[in-house]
């Protein structure tokens, strides 16, 4: 709405006044009285206020000053103006007087501070009456939901309306339970099988088993030996008194009773020749007959024997784990070996883990005889070599003759070991 729209009909008319002889101070408030008046007019036709209203109070007569004079109605013998509102005597426009009076805003001519006092109690008992209904809505609430719940399991667990636990067997318990394994397994064998990695994971783990056990089956076969090869020993073999006179067998065997040990003794190995050695030991122990190491029984000198502690499943022979338990022998046992029809008796002297190099450490010397035993450790590999030297005690070892036979090799520059490995034959190194 434009201001110009709500403008009364008629022109405003400010009120005569009378020439009467005032004193100049007088003039000059009647001069701001009347423009006040105007400008409240002026106020109310622009903002349009509809509570606006033409009253006149007492409150405005007395906003006016004291000494204003009362002003005197017109003579008759001048000409009246063509207002609707006629001014009276000491008539004053009391409507701009009151709209200056009231407040601008709605908020201020109703806000009243006194009737707005904060009453300790009442506040109090306005805040608890709030915590108690919030209180009691989540209390309902709460209640509700773990009765919602119950209702849920009890439908679940089919417990009857009167709440009586029903009994089961501890068969029945089993077999409920037994049942619902067997299908959870199905549901996820299920899932796993409709998988599309389900055959590349299943290829995969066949292919690493088949080469786990080609790599280290002699790592496993010899654990299990080491505790099932007491009972491969016959019974007959055991020694007693070995100074009990007997006829003794012409094939050259070792006895080694406490690691149940009964193996064929092979001479015509080459001591330089793996090959050759190998072969040897899949028929027995093999004789190591080396330079400074190559004296027989009842001989002066060394007398060194190995022999296989583990070996590939693959390979030949029966003796593949003959030693897999040479490492429980100590000081003080007996070792025995038939040779000529004659038991030689020996006693173990001492152990020595060397490298499959270290050759020099079987020429012990040619003043007594002696045997040793040479196998690899640890079980399943060819890392070092396991020596137990044992000394003769029976016969008499100062009727022991010098060594007569010559060395089958003095180039031999490593001690027997396992067969190649399945990477070593695969790569071709050992």
């Amino acid at each position: 709405m434009r201001p110009d729209e709500n403008r009364p009909a008629t022109p405003l008319s400010v009120p005569a006044r009378q020439q009467a002889l005032v004193n100049s101070s007088r003039a000059h408030v009647s001069k701001e009285v009347a423009a006040n008046i105007v400008r409240g007019q002026i106020d109310t036709i622009y903002q349009n206020d509809p509570n606006a209203t033409m009253e006149v109070g007492a409150q405005s007569t007395e906003s006016m000053p004291a000494t204003q004079p009362v002003e005197q109605p017109p003579s008759k013998s001048e000409t009246p103006t063509k207002s609707p509102i006629t001014p009276g005597p000491g008539a004053v426009n009391m409507q701009a007087a009151n709209q200056q009076a009231v407040a601008s805003s709605p908020y201020e001519r109703t806000h009243d501070e006194s009737h707005h006092e904060v009453q300790t109690d009442a506040w109090r008992k306005y805040h608890s009456a709030w915590q108690s209904y919030y209180q009691q809505y989540y209390e309902r609430y709460y209640v509700g939901q773990v009765h919602k719940v119950k209702e849920t399991l009890e439908k679940e667990s089919n417990v009857p309306a009167n709440n009586e636990p029903e009994t089961i067997s501890s068969d029945e318990a089993m077999y409920d339970l037994r049942s619902k394994l067997r299908e959870q397994i199905n549901e996820r064998a299920q899932k796993v099988r409709k998988s599309r990695h389900f055959l590349p994971v299943i290829s995969a783990l066949c292919v690493m088993l088949i080469f786990v056990f080609l790599q280290y089956n002699r790592l496993m076969f010899a654990a299990i030996d080491a505790y099932i090869s007491p009972g491969s020993l016959d019974p007959s073999t055991l020694i007693v008194d070995p100074s009990t006179a007997g006829a003794v067998s012409s094939d050259p065997r070792l006895i080694v009773p406490k690691i149940s040990v009964d193996v064929p003794i092979i001479w015509n190995a080459d001591a330089a020749s793996e090959d050759s050695l190998n072969a040897a030991m899949d028929k027995g122990v093999a004789w190591f007959n080396i330079q400074g190491a190559s004296a027989k029984p009842g001989e002066k000198g060394n007398f060194a024997l190995s022999g296989h502690s583990s070996n590939d499943w693959l390979d030949q022979g029966n003796y593949k784990f003959i030693f897999a338990r040479l490492d429980q022998l100590n000081e003080g046992d007996t070792i025995y070996v038939n040779y000529n029809s004659t038991r030689y008796v020996y006693t173990v002297s001492k152990k020595q883990v060397v490298k499959p190099t270290d050759v020099s450490a079987l020429a012990v010397g040619a003043d007594k005889p002696r045997i040793t035993l040479i196998t690899c450790t640890p079980l399943g590999t060819a890392l070092n070599r396991l020596l137990v030297f044992a000394d003769q005690v029976s016969p008499d070892p100062n009727s022991a003759s010098q060594a007569t036979n010559q060395a089958s090799s003095s180039t031999a520059t490593q001690m027997p070991a396992n067969s190649p490995t399945f990477l070593e034959r695969l790569f071709g190194a050992h």
